[in-house]
């Protein structure tokens, strides 16, 4: 029987991201996807590389800069590897303050580079305060066809369809994976099964689908908005096609994906409110993915109880923006290297059923 150094159980983009990097460090690895890789939340992502701004959990901020540092480099080397664009973006996002939010306040906050009026004189600003955020953006479909594509290349097999249902043991070691249809044998196996974390045997991973409900719209003009835009009402993210996402809801609804008509009209009513010029706008399309949301808002990271067996999981709405530096820092788990960033906060004993 065929076996690899490492399986992973699940091909979003965390998943794929450890692999193209395990294989720099020439590892074989397998990747086990339960449908089609990819075409779960890192397919349903907004793409929006949101590393400052106070949305995101204290703990996860060393781990957010990192990642938001290291991604021209990422995408330099999967362009490259793939022969495919990424999109990636720098113009900054723009961020409207809630009425309880201060600017002293909001890490990563700047200055203006020039009034509002001139940045985007399109948004309907108001005298809102708005204070501007050093960030990227990226298109999460075509950055998971881009990584998809570079692993293969290098590579990394993939497999669909493949529903891992729990681990093997040899003794107390893990040694590979149980699916629905077969077994697959590896020294190590990492699980980044995103909300469907917590069904792999043994380990019941509290992680949960949190739905989000996105639309996306043809701009008039295609640099009708130029920033990432972030409001408490809405978000909007513009694309190089000309093309401009808006979303994004944050629900609790099991493992429903299915799009609310109501919904998707109130985003459209919010996208239209912040950039007036969208009235009348061709609707493109409109879609709902699930994110893998913990207790605690803090992704799952790092070994578990049963020696070879390793989580990757858990990272809510941050999966595009940490992909980079989760799968550096798992391969220095994996492969017994020094750390470069302390993980104590993340790791999966701190929920009971998985000490």
């Amino acid at each position: 029987m065929k076996s690899w150094d490492l399986i992973i159980a699940g091909g979003g983009i965390i998943g794929l991201s450890l692999a193209l990097e395990l294989r720099k460090h020439g590892a074989s690895v397998l990747v086990l996807d339960k449908g089609e890789p990819g075409q779960e939340a890192s397919w349903a992502a907004g793409g929006m590389i949101a590393n400052c701004g106070d949305e995101s959990a204290a703990a996860l901020k060393p781990l957010a800069d990192a990642s938001a540092a290291m991604y021209p480099e990422f995408a330099a080397e999967i362009e490259d590897a793939s022969g495919l664009r990424i999109d990636l973006r720098s113009n900054g996002t723009l961020l409207f303050l809630a009425s309880s939010q201060k600017l002293n306040d909001i890490p990563g906050s700047q200055a203006l580079p020039e009034p509002i009026s001139e940045l985007e004189p399109e948004l309907a600003a108001g005298d809102r305060g708005v204070t501007f955020l050093a960030e990227r953006s990226v298109g999460p479909r075509l950055l998971v066809e881009a990584v998809l594509k570079a692993g293969r290349h290098r590579g990394v097999e993939v497999r669909h369809g493949e529903h891992v249902t729990g681990i093997q043991l040899d003794g107390t070691k893990c040694c590979g994976v149980v699916t629905a249809k077969t077994s697959y044998t590896a020294a190590q196996v990492v699980n980044c099964a995103g909300a469907w974390a917590g069904s792999i045997a043994p380990y019941k991973f509290p992680t949960r689908p949190v739905k989000g409900q996105m639309v996306s719209f043809v701009m008039p003009k295609r640099n009708l908005l130029q920033h990432v835009v972030r409001s408490p009402e809405i978000y909007l993210i513009p694309r190089s096609d000309g093309r401009l996402l808006a979303g994004a809801t944050v629900e609790e609804a099991g493992f429903d994906k299915r799009t609310v008509p109501e919904t998707i009209q109130k985003l459209e009513q919010a996208a239209i409110a912040m950039l007036p010029p969208l009235q009348g706008a061709r609707i493109l399309e409109a879609w709902a993915g699930l994110r893998p949301g913990t207790p605690d808002a803090l992704p799952i990271l790092g070994p578990t109880p049963t020696p070879g067996y390793f989580v990757a999981t858990g990272h809510y709405r941050d999966g595009i923006l940490l992909a980079p530096v989760t799968a550096r820092l798992m391969t220095q788990v994996l492969l017994n290297e020094p750390l470069r960033f302390d993980i104590s906060a993340f790791t999966a004993s701190r929920f009971a059923g998985t000490r």
